[in-house]
């Protein structure tokens, strides 16, 4: 891994800007729930994975309690995760069709998957002040990714914050519309291309299925010609 990325990962690990985010992490990783109750949490802010090389990023709102925040790795661990790696394998993404933890050896194509938020916020509801202070993460992380093409956001509060992130840095005035599968370009050649979150809600209603996520990220590898 490149030395930069490995030291903002360390930054990253390290952060204690939010308070707030610090005692509910602490709180998650010491009142486990059972099913894990044997299991030693990572209990730390969970930075992205994959390439510096990656065409494609896929981003998330937050880890999740028993997700990210047990295993140390985003979308690891959890429902959500669960269903996303299934479709990403279908796609021709992930080279296993599950993630468990940092040691199982899944490799990603050109992919690097990440967090607006580092932290898992109470309630899954981050305050205006925590995404403040994560956004210089987020955009250093843009900044390494060099031969970027496609960016995936998982859910509108993802969408959200990625294209208000594009609005400030291009000075872009047009409204971006958050609708699964509809392209929407950037000036600088860059494709976004959001998606409904793999949530079991989003699945148990089927607002989002198997066939329709991984046919998304089809296309976005099309997009991102890899």
């Amino acid at each position: 891994m490149n030395i930069r990325i490995e030291s903002l990962n360390k930054t990253i690990i390290n952060c204690k800007k939010c308070p707030r985010l610090v005692k509910y992490i602490y709180k998650i990783k010491t009142e486990k729930r059972k099913q894990n109750i044997n299991e030693i949490y990572w209990g730390k802010p969970v930075p992205g994975f994959g390439s510096l090389n990656s065409k494609l990023v896929i981003i998330g709102l937050a880890p999740a309690a028993h997700g990210g925040t047990r295993t140390g790795r985003a979308f690891t661990g959890d429902k959500s995760g669960d269903f996303l790696f299934k479709c990403l394998y279908k796609a021709g993404i992930s080279s296993k069709p599950y993630s468990k933890n940092l040691k199982d050896n899944l490799k990603l194509n050109s992919t690097y998957i990440t967090n607006i938020l580092k932290c898992v916020p109470p309630g899954d509801k981050p305050l205006r002040n925590e995404l403040d202070n994560c956004s210089n993460f987020f955009v250093e992380e843009f900044l390494h990714l060099k031969k970027l093409r496609v960016i995936v956001p998982l859910g509108k509060v993802a969408f959200d914050n990625c294209t208000n992130f594009f609005k400030k840095k291009y000075q872009i005035k047009k409204k971006f519309i958050f609708s699964h599968g509809k392209l929407q370009n950037l000036p600088n050649g860059l494709i976004i291309l959001p998606s409904y979150h793999p949530s079991p809600r989003n699945v148990n209603t089927k607002l989002i299925s198997q066939k329709m996520m991984t046919n998304l990220f089809r296309k976005a590898k099309n997009l991102a010609k890899f």
